[in-house]
């Protein structure tokens, strides 16, 4: 069993993400090790105080910052192409494969919505832990491996909630094999 490495910064809670680059959640494809320089422990530091904004001040950052499109940009778009059940050493397994939207579509709701196409693809993957492990993929896997073939989900694997998954790099219950 590969150890698991959990960082943590100066003061900060673990960083989760970096393990799942780590790991490979769920590397029992073909695709190779991603490999991460080291991380050292960083620095708290005090920002000076600032002086409090004018209403024109104020207007002005409203007006620069980024805003979040009210409207999903690819909601035309597909996110799942396809789904794929197969039969593995520890179970059933099902494969995601993702498009091109899928992979990128920051909108808030994409998930969701990427959800309900993984279901009308695959109805039988409505049981207890898979749209955690789905959304664990969605929120953590496709940032830091974006181009992983597929996202594995398997029905077999302990319904252990969101967070208990994440923390098991996606997969609770123990690795791929």
């Amino acid at each position: 069993m590969p150890m698991r490495r959990r960082w943590k910064l100066a003061g900060g809670p673990p960083v989760l993400a970096l393990a799942l680059v780590l790991t490979g959640c769920g590397a029992a494809e073909d695709s190779a090790p991603v490999v991460v320089s080291s991380l050292g422990p960083v620095a708290a530091t005090v920002a000076p105080v600032q002086p409090v904004p004018t209403a024109a001040a104020t207007s002005a950052a409203a007006i620069s910052s980024p805003v979040t499109p009210t409207v999903d940009p690819m909601a035309d778009q597909a996110l799942i192409d396809h789904t794929e059940w197969t039969d593995e050493i520890d179970g059933r397994r099902l494969k995601i494969f993702p498009t091109r939207a899928g992979r990128i579509d920051l909108f808030p709701t994409a998930g969701e919505r990427a959800w309900g196409e993984v279901l009308a693809l695959a109805p039988d993957a409505d049981s207890p832990g898979m749209y955690d492990q789905f959304r664990c993929h969605w929120e953590w896997a496709r940032a830091v491996a974006p181009d992983k073939t597929s996202w594995n989900i398997e029905p077999w694997r302990p319904a252990v909630g969101y967070d208990a998954t994440v923390s098991a790099l996606c997969n609770p219950g123990g690795p791929e094999r």
